[in-house]
C-alpha cells in the first residue's frame, strides 16, 4: 500500500498512493488549492493555471478543479507553495500532522486533504483511512436514507390502502345511487312511452280532423271561385257601360273643340296673309343692341394698356384688376428684392403678403403669390393671409416655371396679370396670353 523510493526518516514525499484519491478528499484538496491560489504571484503559478488567477475562489474551484488537482500532483514546487499557504492558514493542523498525531476531533476529510498537500510521514495511511471513513459514512448515510425511504414507502402504502378503502366505499355508495337513479329513469321512460302512444293517437285524430277541414276548405274555395267569376262578369258589364258613357261625353266635347280649332285656324291664316301683304322682314336686331357701349370680353388687358395712361402708371394695374374674374400672379422674391432687399427673407414674405391681402380685399381679384422653395431646408410654417394663395416651388422646379404653369392652367380669355421684373418670365407669360407688369408698378400700387 505504501512504497518508498528513498528519503530521510519522517519524510513522506517518497510515499505513493496506490489507489484513486477519494472524492471527498479530492474536493477538500481542490478547495485548499483554490484558497491558497490567490496568495501566489502569477510567476509562482504553473503555466496551465495562470488563466484562472483572477477568478474568485469558488468559481476557480468550479472551473479549474481538475487542472489544479493535476498540477498539485505533478508540480512538486507548486504543491510546496500551496502547503506553505496551508501552514499559514491552519498552523495547528499542520503542526499536528508533522508530529504524527492529527487532532482526533478534526474532520477526517480535512485531515486527509491537509496530509495530501503537506505530505508528512504516513500521509498515505491518513488518506486511505479518510477514504474508508468516508465510505463507511456514505454507507451509513445510504442505509439511513434507505430505512427512511422504506418507512416513507410504508406510510405511503398505508395511506394508499386507506385511500383505496375510502374510494371503494365511495364508489359503492355512488353505485347504489346510480342504481336508484337508473330505476327512476326506467320508470320515467315507461311513462314517456305511454305519453308517446297517447300523443300518436292524438296526432292521428288531428290528422283526420285536418283532412275533414281540408275537404271543407276545398268546397268553400270552389264556391268562392264561382262567386268570383260571377262578380267578374258583372264588373265587365259595368266597365262596358262606363266606356259607352265616356265615349258619348267625348263625342259631345269633340264638337266644341272642332269649332274652337276652326276659329283659331281662321285667325292664323288671316295674320299670315296680312304679313305677306305688308312684306315684313323677320326681326334680327333687338333694340338694346343699337346702344353704343363696350360689352364684357370685348376689351382685353392689351386694349387697356393701349390707352393714354403711362406704361408705369399704377392706374393701369387698377384697370387690369377691375376686369371681371381677374387673376394676379406675383413673383414673390422678385418683388420683395426690388422693393426692400435689405430685410430678411421671412420679413420680406410677411410684408408682401400683408400688402397683397389688402389689395385683394380692395379689388376682389384672385391673388396668388409664388416663392422659390428650392433652397428651403424645411417646410415654411406660414399661415396665408385672407384672400391670398401662397405657393412654394417644389425641389427641382423654379418659381418662374411654377408661374408659367399657373398661367397655362387658366382658360383662354381670362384676364391674368403677372407681376415680375424678370424679362424671361414676362416674355413667357405674354406668349401664354397673360399681361406682365413690372414689380415696381405693383410696389407703387401697394404703397
Amino acid at each position: 500500500m505504501v512504497e518508498t523510493t528513498g528519503g530521510g526518516p519522517g519524510d513522506g514525499t517518497a510515499e505513493v498512493l496506490d489507489r484513486p484519491l477519494p472524492d471527498g478528499v479530492r474536493r477538500r484538496v481542490v478547495q485548499i488549492v483554490s484558497d491558497g491560489f490567490g496568495g501566489l504571484t502569477l510567476g509562482e503559478l504553473p503555466a496551465q493555471l495562470r488563466q484562472y488567477a483572477r477568478f474568485a475562489p469558488n468559481r476557480r474551484a468550479k472551473f479549474a478543479g481538475n487542472a489544479m488537482a493535476a498540477a498539485l500532483e505533478t508540480d512538486t514546487l507548486f504543491r510546496q507553495r500551496i502547503g506553505e499557504k496551508l501552514r499559514e492558514a491552519q498552523p495547528e493542523l499542520a503542526g499536528a500532522l508533522d508530529s504524527g498525531s492529527p487532532p482526533p476531533a478534526a474532520d477526517p476529510l480535512d485531515v486527509a486533504a491537509a496530509a495530501y498537500v503537506l505530505r508528512p510521514a504516513g500521509w498515505v495511511k491518513l488518506v486511505a483511512a479518510a477514504g474508508e471513513e468516508a465510505q463507511r459514512a456514505d454507507a451509513e448515510r445510504a442505509d439511513e436514507e434507505s430505512r427512511a425511504e422504506l418507512e416513507r414507502l410504508r406510510e405511503e402504502l398505508d395511506r394508499a390502502r386507506e385511500q383505496t378503502r375510502s374510494d371503494t366505499e365511495r364508489l359503492r355508495t355512488e353505485l347504489d345511487a346510480a342504481k336508484k337513479e337508473a330505476e327512476s329513469l326506467h320508470r320515467k321512460l315507461r311513462a314517456a312511452l305511454s305519453d308517446v302512444k297517447r300523443g300518436e293517437a292524438a296526432l292521428r285524430k288531428l290528422q283526420a280532423e285536418m283532412e275533414a277541414g281540408r275537404a271543407e276548405g276545398q268546397s268553400l274555395l270552389s264556391a268562392a271561385e264561382s262567386e268570383s267569376r260571377r262578380l267578374k262578369a258583372r264588373l265587365g258589364e259595368t266597365e262596358a257601360a262606363l266606356e259607352a258613357s265616356r265615349r258619348a261625353a267625348r263625342e259631345g266635347r269633340s264638337v266644341e273643340d272642332m269649332r274652337l280649332r276652326l276659329l283659331l285656324d281662321t285667325v292664323l291664316d288671316a295674320a299670315q296673309g296680312l304679313r305677306r301683304e305688308l312684306a315684313l322682314p323677320p326681326v334680327s336686331v333687338r333694340p338694346a343692341e343699337t346702344v353704343d357701349a363696350v360689352e364684357p370680353g370685348r376689351m382685353t388687358p392689351k386694349d387697356i394698356a393701349a390707352r393714354a395712361l403711362s406704361e408705369h402708371d399704377p392706374a393701369i394695374l387698377n384697370q387690369l384688376l377691375a376686369l371681371p374674374q381677374a387673376h394676379l400672379v406675383v413673383d414673390g422674391y422678385n418683388v420683395t428684392k426690388t422693393g426692400y432687399p435689405q430685410m430678411p427673407l421671412e420679413k420680406q414674405r410677411l410684408r408682401l403678403l400683408g400688402q397683397l391681402s389688402q389689395l385683394a380685399a380692395q379689388t376682389g381679384a384672385e391673388v396668388t403669390c409664388v416663392f422659390d422653395g428650392a433652397e428651403l431646408a424645411a417646410p415654411v410654417l406660414l399661415a396665408p393671409p385672407r384672400g391670398v394663395r401662397v405657393l412654394f416651388s417644389k425641389p427641382g422646379v423654379t418659381a418662374d416655371e411654377l408661374i408659367r404653369q399657373l398661367v397655362r392652367a387658366e382658360p383662354p380669355g381670362r384676364p391674368v396679370i403677372v407681376a415680375s421684373t424678370d424679362r424671361e418670365v414676362a416674355d413667357g407669360v405674354a406668349k401664354a396670353g397673360a399681361r406682365p407688369v413690372a414689380s415696381a408698378m405693383l410696389l407703387k400700387r401697394l404703397s
